[in-house]
């Protein structure tokens, strides 16, 4: 395969980090660009150079000079498009979340191994350097069994509004918007255990605070202060078969002196956080030492977008292995509905399988 054609489906904010990935390739084609308007995918293909756009989904999965295909819409969208996508005989990188529900991520699952196409989804926070270095130290033994882990992401004044605060078609709030990224974070540097139980509280009681004025933030295309449906905060304990677990919060709207996110795990040999930057702490001679990296990217960096278009396009070209499978994407979906059930029914959540 010389080059690889690509299309993407939805011409959205997220689209951008998607483009400008393939675009540092030079063994990339982009050939089409769809979204449900189709002036935006006109104006997209414009600025990107796709050699076609369109509003219809089903003419660029038509076209056989398309090998692979990105899809960049609403959560709710996720599992039907890729279903379709890889049914065409397209390979697939998803945006996060996977999908909506639990059924769908299992169907997905299904499709995925019943067509053989790759698919790989978008965590893109796997591909930071602060964590692909952590993720070594980790696998060498440094830090030993890792039994504990946190994971946080809280904002002020965060919410984007627009769909990201409808729930039929986001899914949820700050829980499956941000807190995929920090809580599959923690999951992935623990070694992937599988999910047994959870418990967790959620709460909606401060709003989109459009009030608020004298800070900058990012606001969905099609945002309407009168609108917010989903939750403010959620915070959980997400318990593990290997014994471990995580303790996760996350949040648009709360009273915090400033935004935060931390990932941290703790093991019998040694503990790291993430963020703000890459510590590591160890034990020599009867005395604890705190360990900084020195690296070029100690914090996330959105240069990683580029990291995890790469790895996919050199999937697609069978020189990569997965590293985001549909399987993680699964147990994820298990952890965020299970959150949301936990809450909603004020117990714990054991999980079925």
């Amino acid at each position: 395969m010389s080059k690889v054609g690509i299309g993407v489906i939805g011409a959205g904010n997220i689209s951008e980090m998607h483009v400008d990935g393939y675009k540092q390739r030079d063994d990339v084609d982009l050939v089409m660009i769809a979204d449900m308007v189709p002036e935006r995918a006109s104006e997209k293909a414009a600025k990107h150079g796709f050699a076609h756009h369109t509003g219809d989904v089903d003419e660029l999965l038509a076209r056989d000079d398309i090998q692979a295909v990105s899809i960049c819409t609403w959560n709710n969208s996720h599992a039907e498009l890729a279903i379709r996508a890889l049914r065409a005989g397209r390979h697939v990188l998803g945006e996060k979340p996977l999908c909506m529900s639990v059924d769908e991520a299992l169907e997905l699952q299904k499709v995925v191994h019943e067509t053989g196409k790759h698919f790989e989804l978008g965590q893109v926070r796997r591909y930071g350097q602060n964590a692909t270095v952590l993720k070594s130290f980790i696998d060498a033994g440094d830090l030993g069994d890792i039994h504990y882990a946190k994971a946080s992401m809280l904002r002020r004044a965060g919410n984007p509004g627009g769909w990201f605060a409808d729930p039929e078609r986001s899914g949820g709030g700050p829980l499956i918007d941000i807190g995929v990224h920090c809580i599959d974070l923690a999951w992935w540097l623990m070694g992937k255990p599988k999910v047994t139980s959870v418990s967790a509280n959620s709460y909606s009681t401060i709003g989109n605070r459009a009030n608020i004025t004298t800070l900058d933030r990012w606001l969905a295309s099609d945002y309407d202060p009168a609108v917010n449906g989903v939750e403010d905060l959620v915070n959980a304990v997400i318990r593990f078969d290997n014994g471990a677990s995580i303790m996760a919060d996350v949040s648009y709207s709360l009273h915090i002196p400033k935004e935060t996110m931390l990932v941290a795990v703790y093991g019998d040999k040694g503990g790291a956080e993430l963020e703000p930057s890459l510590q590591l702490v160890s034990e020599k001679y009867d005395t604890i030492l705190n360990i900084e990296p020195q690296i070029a990217n100690p914090s996330f960096d959105f240069q990683s977008f580029h990291k995890e278009i790469g790895h996919f396009v050199d999937l697609v070209k069978g020189e990569a292995e997965p590293f985001v499978p549909v399987e993680d994407g699964v147990e994820m979906i298990r952890i965020l509905r299970a959150i949301y059930e936990s809450a909603e029914a004020g117990r714990e959540v054991t999980i079925e399988r």
